[in-house]
């Protein structure tokens, strides 16, 4: 009868224990014994020498040198006694080491994670999903205009029919322009091409204009607020808190809209889910 060649590494060095990881993830019956058999090893070497240490040592005899030959002795014992029936670790170790491959092999496999909704998935598809995709960026850019998050959520479900009536980029992808900002000179960013009512002596007419494009909803609010915050014609909305009427006056003034009604609808908008959240939105079924 043939047996397994003696394994005489010692594993209390780094390239030790990286060798024994690496045996462990094997999860074969004969890697799961080697395996504890080594930490056996390991273990029986480190009592050992604890216990060397406890030995009070002979000054006139004992040197660097002597403490040199006594390690290498000590692992070459505990080498020896892991090869027979050691301490009864390794056994202990074997058991427990089966069992959790054999429960590892019994769980089913992981699904596979899947992707959250990207922002490649909008519109919306209800009003509440509106509110709540877009209130944390509106949150932010409240704060650095001094106007209540849910007016310019507002604002942006005017402009756009809640998400639904957006400029589309060239290759139809969405610019994520909530609040149709057209791209002047000063706009060094990608820029698309939409139709759009104007009001023109209180008249409305269809025009074609350049709008900018964003990569998210966030970015067209954070570009939003600094536009608003930058401009001085502007200055009227800012730090209007939740008066929503105050602030479309100061856009209107600031000649950020031609409707003639702008104020009144911003104001229907605003009324529909001020002080409401998403879950408040849908009981009152503006689905």
């Amino acid at each position: 009868m043939s047996t397994a060649p003696v394994n005489n590494t010692f594993y209390a060095d780094p390239k030790g224990l990286g060798a024994l990881r690496h045996d462990a993830r094997a999860q074969t019956p004969a890697a799961i014994k080697e395996t504890a058999k080594q930490f056996e090893s390991l273990f029986t070497s480190m009592l050992l020498k604890s216990m060397r240490a406890a030995t009070p040592k002979d000054s006139l005899s004992g040197s660097d040198q002597q403490g040199f030959y006594q390690d290498m002795f000590d692992q070459q014992i505990a080498t020896q006694i892991s090869r027979g029936k050691g301490l009864g670790l390794a056994d202990m170790l074997v058991q427990q080491l089966m069992r959790n491959s054999a429960s590892a092999a019994a769980l089913p496999a992981a699904p596979v994670a899947t992707q959250p909704p990207t922002t490649m998935s909008w519109p919306p598809a209800t009003k509440a999903d509106f509110v709540q995709a877009l209130l944390p960026a509106a949150t932010a850019a409240g704060q650095k205009l001094g106007v209540d998050p849910q007016t310019l959520i507002a604002h942006a479900a005017l402009e756009t029919g809640w998400g639904k009536n957006m400029p589309r980029n060239a290759d139809g992808s969405c610019s994520f322009n909530l609040f149709g900002i057209k791209a002047g000179s000063s706009w060094q960013g990608p820029v698309t091409n939409s139709a759009t009512t104007e009001f023109r002596g209180g008249v409305a007419a269809r025009e074609t204009a350049s709008f900018r494009s964003y990569a998210s909803p966030e970015a067209c609010l954070n570009d939003y607020a600094a536009m608003l915050a930058s401009k001085p014609r502007y200055g009227a909305a800012l730090g209007t808190g939740s008066d929503v009427t105050a602030f479309a006056s100061g856009l209107q003034r600031g000649g950020y809209a031609t409707d003639p009604q702008y104020i009144n609808k911003l104001s229907a908008v605003a009324r529909q889910m001020q002080g409401s959240t998403p879950e408040a939105i849908i009981a009152r079924g503006l689905t």
